[in-house]
């Protein structure tokens, strides 16, 4: 999937637009940004998280890709435990079923020996991810970090996304171009789609007119796209900064808005609309349930009419996850009501023709 356009990072979700799903999809769609990369994990851990350890990514995540704008994760790595560290990425991208995945990783590697950690990190990586694009975010100038294990990264990513940051500077086409040589001496060679910086360092800062030569030189170079880091920082603390990016034609080539059927199912359980919710099933279709198996429109109808009546009256119904593979959709939900609750809940969607042709549906009621 080709990046094209600009985009923007995000570091901490609660930062960007109060946390707010709905506003920053909205702002992203404005701004027109083709893509937006949230942090998803440190380390072995994910990350944009709740005090109570809730994600507060899928939300997010959803919203973006309702507005056509791809949903990228980036994850800053040490080393220490290259399995690890492969293993919550692979999570995470295939739980928040993203677009690609951009390692961050930095002092950390070049310390010695750190050639053969990369290389386990990215078999493993590609083990779980084999067709997801992967990008590698590093430093810009590899003739100043020659310890540090490129070709390893490199080798099994899809793009290079170098942080051109021009601290202490104000030269941003020349270090950009710079950026683009030297990788270009290094084989393998990946698609450079630059990261700029949208951030202040002590007393330096980019200005608004920096960021536009900064896009102008990545498009007359032929780069396809260019990224921002972060969103956290210039919507409030460089706001020439931010408009400058906002403002910039650069369209991406967005795909169409995504229709998920998933969406149009809590819509209808937290409106109480049982027969919207029939009409999602194709006319034999089987919902499995853990008491019962009901087929057909009309036993579907009528299971979540006594559903939402009689055993979780006026619930509010939540997404926690979702990931699919060709037709088959699974994600996982809670609901509170005042009589009851579910926080397990596991489904299971096969579709044909935009319609559920069988569910299956795991959940516990506790009271």
């Amino acid at each position: 999937m080709t990046l094209k356009g600009k985009g923007m990072m995000i570091w901490k979700i609660p930062d960007c637009e109060g946390g707010r799903a709905s506003a920053i999809a909205g702002v992203a769609a404005a701004c027109g940004f083709s893509h937006v990369l949230i942090k998803i994990a440190n380390e072995t851990r994910p990350y944009n998280t709740d005090s109570q350890g809730n994600d507060l990514i899928l939300p997010v995540a959803d919203a973006l890709r309702s507005k056509g704008i791809q949903v990228w994760g980036w994850h800053y790595i040490y080393g220490y435990n290259p399995v690890g560290e492969a293993a919550i990425a692979i999570s995470q991208v295939k739980r928040l079923a993203l677009d690609g995945y951009v390692i961050d990783a930095e002092a950390e590697f070049k310390l010695p020996g750190r050639d053969k950690v990369a290389r386990t990190f990215m078999t493993e990586l590609r083990k779980g991810l084999p067709t997801t694009p992967v990008a590698l975010s590093t430093y810009r100038w590899p003739s100043y970090h020659p310890t540090f294990p490129y070709v390893a990264f490199l080798e099994k990513c899809d793009y290079n996304m170098p942080q051109v940051y021009w601290m202490s500077a104000h030269n941003p086409d020349y270090d950009l171009k710079r950026s683009v040589t030297e990788f270009k001496a290094i084989n393998p060679y990946r698609p450079v789609i630059p990261t700029g910086p949208a951030f202040y360092e002590g007393n330096w800062a980019p200005t608004d007119k920096e960021v536009i030569l900064f896009m102008d030189t990545a498009k007359s170079l032929g780069l396809t796209a260019a990224n921002f880091f972060s969103w956290d920082y210039a919507r409030t603390k460089l706001v020439p900064v931010w408009n400058a990016i906002a403002n910039y034609n650069w369209p991406g080539e967005l795909p169409p808005p995504v229709d998920d059927i998933t969406d149009d199912i809590f819509e209808c359980l937290n409106s109480g609309n049982a027969p919207a919710l029939a009409d999602l099933y194709a006319p034999n279709a089987v919902l499995v349930t853990p008491e019962f198996t009901f087929q057909g429109t009309d036993k579907i109808k009528t299971y979540y009419e006594r559903l939402m009546i009689n055993r979780l009256p006026q619930g509010n119904y939540t997404r926690t996850s979702r990931n699919s593979s060709g037709p088959t959709i699974h994600y996982t939900w809670t609901c509170t009501s005042y009589r009851a609750r579910v926080n397990n809940g596991s489904d299971t969607l096969g579709l044909k023709d935009n319609k559920i042709v069988y569910h299956y549906s795991h959940f516990s009621v506790e009271s």
